[in-house]
């Protein structure tokens, strides 16, 4: 996708869909920025007409509900990525491996169902990325140390363990529709044959031309759209088709990137980011306390909280708290679950501490979880080795920037205690999940006190990885932390 016209301060046409929807076409709307293609019940919520046109951006929620993708031309993503940063703890990551970008990609490993593809690109960690192509996206025999011109079809967030989905079938995105080589005819995705053939009629009429073997294929809301923004679609559809066909015609040797026609961004909304979009939620429509909250929890909770909103009206001034103990009572987690510690990294990687049995929880919302350490090396900070029999007690408190983790030998002496400090805490069903802010504070069997890792708080910062504001409130809620263990 190609920029759109005008300088970087015009409006943006942006489609929005997932669970953000309704704030986010909120916020877009108090920035200036234009929503299209909203769905039927946006439209009655915020009743009024919304134009159906080409798009600059995608906003769509990521696979997991902790935060949204944006796709789209890099001057409408980065500032859309301003517009979504709605509290301290918005944190947002360049994709090494953006929505639509074209490869002359290696296979490197061939599994059931696919191959892996190195794409020639260093991702967060200091590894390679690579993508996964599944058999049925490809018409070639696939084998080890094979090179073939892939295109992404499904981006991956960069706190996911799945690999970006491949395809050999090229397209070109046009806000609308798309071009797809090698066709010749006209399609509807999700359409049924009616429309199809009002929609191929109407694009006989328009006056552009596609390139030759591109066929068009529209998308399900380009029946409301008028001829101006079709024949708009489809040009940005051939100009990114003409700069894909230049870029594999002759390609560089493999791995490398050929084309990437828009980029993405994922923004991860912390706690207090959910609850800024609640805000924005209410200013519109009745919204329960915790909306966000709960919906990111599980499919399961937010099939509830459209239920408790269908069957309530919640006032605006409704200043209640977030319904903790309600929401895990009853879809957990609850005494005696085993879940996950979920530490997010700054750079946007997610990295297990492992799993533990919930032994406590309490109606403040704190959460205190059991784990059983294996023997081998030290524990961080702490210097004391890790031996069999080890035990570590965290005490997980919704909402607070910070935890303590306390251990203690098979015999109950205790090791030390390290407290983590992380953007506030979110206990889910299935695991605990926050981002660690690298500051944190440590307490030694001796009982010193010491503060750690500052360095690499600075760091973070400076690679962009975090905002200064953000950086400022970890270090505060360090010394606090500090004062309070001596």
């Amino acid at each position: 996708m190609t920029e759109a016209a005008g300088d970087a301060t015009e409006p943006r046409r942006v489609k929005v869909r997932g669970i953000y929807t309704t704030a986010i076409t909120r916020l877009l709307g108090e920035a200036g920025h234009d929503v299209t293609q909203a769905s039927p019940p946006i439209r009655r919520r915020f009743d009024r007409e919304f134009p159906v046109a080409p798009f600059d951006a995608l906003i769509e929620t990521g696979p997991d509900r902790q935060g949204v993708a944006v796709h789209g031309t890099p001057t409408a993503v980065d500032e859309l990525r301003s517009t979504l940063t709605v509290a301290v703890d918005t944190l947002a990551w360049r994709d090494p491996v953006p929505q639509h970008a074209v490869y002359h990609g290696q296979v490197t490993e061939t599994l059931g169902g696919g191959a892996v593809v190195d794409l020639g690109v260093d991702a967060p960690g200091g590894h390679d990325a690579t993508g996964y192509l599944p058999y049925g996206e490809t018409d070639d025999h696939v084998t080890v140390d094979d090179t073939l011109i892939v295109q992404v079809t499904a981006a991956t967030a960069p706190w996911g363990d799945d690999r970006p989905e491949l395809t050999t079938q090229l397209s070109a995105p046009g806000g609308l529709g798309r071009l797809v080589a090698g066709r010749s005819d006209t399609r509807v995705r999700g359409g049924d044959e009616a429309a199809a053939r009002e929609l191929a009629g109407m694009t006989d009429l328009l006056d552009t031309s596609t390139p030759d073997g591109w066929g068009v294929e529209w998308n399900r809301d380009a029946s409301e759209a008028g001829l101006d923004a079709l024949e708009a679609s489809l040009d940005r559809a051939s100009e990114t088709a003409g700069e894909i066909e230049t870029a594999t015609e002759t390609p560089p040797a493999a791995p490398a990137t050929l084309s990437t026609p828009t980029v993405t961004d994922w923004v991860w909304f912390g706690r207090a980011s959910r609850f800024a979009l609640d805000d924005h939620r209410r200013a519109v429509t009745s919204t329960m306390p915790g909306h966000h909250r709960t919906k990111a929890a599980s499919r399961a909770a937010s099939g509830g909280v459209d239920l408790a909103e269908a069957l309530c009206s919640f006032d605006e001034t409704d200043d209640d708290e977030f319904p903790f103990t309600v929401v895990t009572d009853q879809y957990g987690p609850t005494v005696g679950d085993r879940i996950g510690i979920d530490h997010g990294k700054p750079d946007g990687r997610l990295v297990s501490l492992g799993r533990g049995e919930v032994t406590d929880k309490e109606s403040d919302g704190t959460v205190a979880l059991e784990r059983a350490m294996s023997a081998g090396g030290t524990y961080d900070a702490l210097d004391v080795p890790r031996e069999q029999g080890d035990v570590a007690v965290t005490k997980f408190r919704e909402g607070r920037w910070w935890y303590p983790t306390v251990y203690r030998s098979a015999d109950g002496e205790r090791k030390g205690t390290y407290v983590n400090v992380c953007t506030p805490v979110e206990v889910f069903p299935d695991g605990v999940r926050y981002v660690d802010l690298h500051v944190d504070v440590v307490r030694g069997s001796d009982g010193v006190v010491r503060r750690v890792d500052d360095a690499e708080l600075d760091e973070a910062v400076a690679a962009g990885h975090l905002r200064e504001q953000t950086a400022d409130r970890a270090r505060a809620v360090a010394a606090s932390v500090e004062r309070a263990l001596e």
